[in-house]
């Protein structure tokens, strides 16, 4: 029997996303323990094209992906699809973006 992928939000104690000036939005997800963050890190999910496929936008829009393996944690760092406070833009804090990486599936055997 094979074990099954287990959605990021599982897995992750934080998933948030905010402004990371007026153009960049970025994402920080941080794990609970060493073991959890190598899972995540040998899954290799967390690539700029992934990212990109998530978030609906060109790959080119992903500016850094980078791991913090001290603090167990990795950062994505994307353009905004607006600036901050352009007319249309929905989210001026930046804080409601990060919901499609909740259910971004890590492999069990990663």
């Amino acid at each position: 029997m094979t074990a099954k992928a287990t959605p990021l939000a599982e897995l992750a104690t934080i998933v948030r996303s905010k402004n990371a000036g007026p153009f960049r939005l970025t994402f920080d997800i941080m794990l609970p323990d060493v073991k959890t963050f190598e899972r995540v890190r040998r899954s290799a999910v967390l690539t700029r094209e992934n990212v990109a496929k998530l978030l609906g936008i060109a790959p080119g829009n992903v500016t850094s992906i980078f791991e913090l393996e001290a603090a167990r944690a990795f950062k994505v760092t994307i353009k905004r699809p607006r600036g901050q406070c352009d007319i249309g833009e929905s989210d001026v804090y930046g804080a409601q973006q990060h919901v499609p990486f909740m259910g971004l599936l890590i492999p069990a055997d990663a």
